[in-house]
């Protein structure tokens, strides 16, 4: 099964203790899931008996028209199938992908607040909103919950595939290469097509459980139901079904007894010191969660050539993100309420679900396609165990914070046709217009979770006569200036060509027009490709596209307040501060230098070679180019902490932002932040994959295969300072921080090598992944940067087919207990690993899986 994936998926864990599970799903331990590691990223799924030739796989991305095969392709693409998916009982589509496809990186946490359960990956260096992904070849919509106060992907609101129930997928088509001009506004790194199953009959059942090794933590379930039913003569319709639950891991240790959760008494220590838990901490690792989803795919044929279809998905997850520790000595604790202190956990519920259906035939030659889909992804956001400290002892310790709507409808008529120009050899004609409307809306939480109250500290506790800190701990409400609903229009003309002169040459060019009703304007774009094949075997393909991304509504229009940790001063001390996004129109990002946002650009150029001298041995190599100019980001974060002098002596830039803040309506202990164009960046890299598959006679099949990807972005343009911002002083719009996230926050490079042992009905996978270096840079000072060492992780399969309808597979990912360097002595219990880990930071886990085929 090697020789397709590039990387295997995230073996990771999903929650549910033993006793609950063996209660809801006991069966599950009895059907153990088969199948060794799919290997690296070569292009296709593996035919049956372990023979590994994933070159004549037929794939329907990145060129329209006669399908062609991954060896024929001019650009590169990567296919894995459902079984390929299916390894190592990952917990979602995006962890499935993590080592799969070469270029791909997926940190354990982006940032903190809701980034930490958005699931965010980023394609060949740039972030997920700038890989367009696509269902059954049709737009899919985006995610409410932007990426905000992260570290990686800030701004990002991209498309969760975690949504997307694996148990429906057939298989997942990777473009890795620009493709803007062939599908529209996002492809700028590639495109992601799922492909949902189209089988008419037979039926699965997969049941998986793991945990980790370590505390016996983070329990996950998985369970999956899939059933195909013939329509009519040549139809079909497929259901699946899936349940996931992933109970929560933690890596705290126990604060130090020298640290004080409770005032003196006296000069002497409270007596409750020596009582309480000092493992306050319980948010430094993976977060519960639980989801039910559902898939639809169907087909009917009316007359003729003419059939209706129709897919869809549906997800309901609910996300626990617990927050730190607030003792009662804390400002924004009220000993009143908390004696003990108190930790607040935040709920967060999201339902998902796109539904399209259209008609497609033949007509005078022509194929035809005419769809309408409809995307929405709703997040509802609660606070329970907090208050709001300035409404003092009266406060409810439970708000609606508010809810996020994000949603697309696409209507679109595709046109295709092949022409035969006879000793000019073939000519595919494809065109294409479409419809798009996009809606983003923020509604606001209850009065009290935003509400600015009066209340000050009794004489005898800490901060007597001070005001307390207003709004919901640890996330205030959406106010009703953060309230509002944007929505735009787009509308989209493609053409494409595709021409082969003759067996061995392959000439494309595609154009696209878009045009927006908002600021974003209107846009031409272009690309043009080829592949020649220059030897039996040996192929060359190149491409050069311009791209393009609009601004998504939720960069113009999200405004949130979270609780975040920042060391603003660079002196290695981190301090919890209330951060907010600020819409780009609003008062106050204006008063700090917003403007309105403007379409990233982009130019992407790549080369590479295929070769397949015999059989069963594939070798392909890409190398790339992309610059994209306006790259839109977050800023520095402007907060009343920040004690460097401004340009008024005598005054600090925090009180100049506090000034400006304040006096645009916001509460005095509030940082700010907002969205901007504010660099230019260059990315280059290359892919290599190598597969080799062996016949060993009476010792079974053996699939050997080695992935390489190596990226690097470089900032070549960086705004000057708005002139609010220059008035400040020494405040920058993007520091340094900012900088490295861009550029150094992710792996240079990543290394795997996989075998795969097949013998009959057992088999046997081993994978090893090096992740490379990188760094996390401090906003101001270079002596707190971090610099991450390389890593490598292996993962271990073993799987044996019980009967023709029952397999059982058991592994184990991490197997040797790898955890990140810790950056950082425990501080209060809190983090010590990197967050930004490419294979996260609660140590190895095992799992078991079953499947149940008739």
């Amino acid at each position: 099964m090697l020789a397709s994936t590039f990387e295997q998926g995230i073996f990771m864990g999903f929650s549910g203790p033993s006793v609950r599970y063996t209660a809801v799903c006991g069966i599950s331990l009895l059907a153990l899931s088969v199948g060794a590691f799919p290997a690296s990223a070569q292009e296709a799924p593996s035919p049956p008996g372990g023979q590994t030739d994933r070159s004549d796989v037929i794939v329907v991305t990145g060129a329209r028209g006669e399908p062609r095969t991954v060896v024929e392709s001019p650009t590169p693409i990567d296919v894995f199938t459902s079984e390929d998916i299916a390894q190592g009982s990952p917990t979602g589509v995006y962890e499935a992908l993590r080592y799969l496809v070469p270029s791909f990186n997926l940190p354990t946490r982006a940032g903190g607040g809701t980034s930490t359960v958005v699931a965010t990956g980023g394609l060949r260096g740039l972030n997920p909103d700038q890989t367009l992904v696509l269902v059954n070849g049709k737009r899919r919509h985006r995610t409410a919950l932007i990426n905000s106060v992260s570290t990686l992907y800030n701004g990002a609101a991209g498309v969760d595939l975690n949504m997307i129930p694996a148990a429906a997928i057939g298989r997942i088509e990777v473009l890795r290469d620009g493709a803007a001009a062939q599908y529209g506004s996002d492809a700028i790194a590639g495109v992601i097509n799922i492909i949902l199953k189209n089988s008419d009959s037979g039926g699965e059942f997969t049941s998986s459980y793991g945990e980790n090794f370590d505390r016996g933590d983070g329990q996950s379930i998985v369970n999956s139901f899939n059933q195909g039913v013939p329509l009519g003569e040549d139809g079909f319709l497929n259901l699946s079904v899936q349940y996931i639950e992933r109970d929560g891991s933690n890596r705290a240790v126990p604060i130090a007894s020298s640290v004080r959760l409770y005032p003196t008494i006296g000069g002497q220590p409270d007596p409750r010191e020596a009582t309480i838990d000092r493992l306050v901490t319980k948010n430094y690792g993976q977060f519960p969660q639980e989801s039910l989803s559902a898939g639809l795919n169907m087909e009917y044929g009316l007359s003729g050539e003419t059939k209706a279809y129709a897919f869809g998905t549906y997800t309901s997850r609910q996300s626990d993100l617990e927050f730190t520790f607030r003792p009662p000595t804390d400002i924004a604790s009220l000993p009143e309420l908390y004696p003990n202190g108190f930790r607040p956990l935040q709920l967060i519920y999201e339902d998902d679900y796109e539904f399209a259906a259209g008609l497609r035939g033949e007509a005078a030659g022509w194929s035809w396609d005419v769809s309408s889909n409809y995307g929405l992804n709703r997040v509802d956001l609660e606070n329970r165990n907090g208050l709001n400290a300035s409404l003092g002892p009266s406060s409810p310790n439970k708000f609606y914070v508010g809810a996020l709507n994000s949603s697309e409808w696409v209507n679109a008529l595709d046109l295709t046709r092949p022409f035969d120009l006879g000793t000019a050899g073939a000519l595919q004609v494809s065109l294409g217009l479409q419809h798009r409307e996009e809606i983003y809306e923020v509604k606001q939480g209850d009065a009290f979770s935003y509400a600015a109250g009066t209340y000050r500290r009794p004489t005898g506790q800490p901060f007597a006569g001070q005001l307390l800190p207003q709004g919901a701990q640890a996330t205030p409400g959406f106010r009703p200036d953060d309230a509002g609903k944007i929505e735009r229009t787009n509308l989209s003309a493609y053409g494409e060509l595709g021409w082969d002169p003759n067996e061995k040459l392959f000439l494309g060019i595609a154009g696209r027009y878009e045009d927006f009703d908002d600021a974003a304007g209107d846009t031409a774009i272009f690309k043009v490709n080829g592949r020649y094949e220059l030897l039996d075997g040996l192929a060359m393909r190149a491409s050069y596209n311009t791209g393009f991304r609009a601004p998504s509504l939720a960069q113009q229009r999200y405004s949130s307040t979270t609780s975040q940790f920042r060391d603003l001063n660079g002196d290695g001390v981190n301090e919890l501060i209330l951060l907010k996004n600020l819409p780009v129109a609003s008062d106050a990002a204006v008063a700090l230098g917003a403007t309105p946002l403007t379409p990233e650009e982009s130019e992407n150029v790549a080369l590479g070679f295929t070769l397949t001298p015999f059989s069963r041995f594939t070798l392909s190599v890409d190398a790339y180019q992309i610059d994209v100019a306006d790259r839109i980001t977050i800023t520095s974060t402007f907060s009343p902490l920040d004690t460097r002098a401004s340009a008024t002596p005598g005054v600090t830039v925090g009180t100049q932002v506090q000034r400006i803040l304040i006096a645009n309506g916001l509460p005095r202990e509030i940082s700010g932040q907002y969205y901007t164009n504010a660099i230019d960046t260059q990315t280059k890299g290359i892919d290599v994959v190598a597969t080799y598959g062996l016949d060993v006679g009476a010792f079974g099949d053996l699939d050997l295969s080695v992935g390489y990807n190596e990226n690097e972005t470089e900032i070549t343009r960086i705004i000057a300072n708005p002139p609010e911002l220059a008035a400040l002083g020494t405040i920058v719009i993007f520091d340094r921080a900012r900088q490295g996230a861009i550029s150094e926050a992710t792996p240079d490079s990543k290394l795997t090598l996989t075998m795969d042992w097949t013998l009959d009905r057992f088999k046997a996978g081993v994978r090893s992944t090096r992740f490379g270096e990188y760094v996390a840079r401090n906003a101001t000072n270079a002596a707190s940067d971090r610099f991450i060492d390389p890593a490598w992780i292996t993962d271990l399969e073993l799987s044996v087919d019980v009967t023709d309808f029952f397999s059982v597979y058991a592994g184990a990912n991490n197997v040797f207990n790898e955890y990140p360097e810790e950056v950082a002595p425990p501080n209060n219990g809190a983090g010590f690993y990197d967050t930004l880990a490419p294979f996260g930071f609660t140590g190895g886990s095992w799992y078991l899986r079953g499947v149940f085929r008739w």
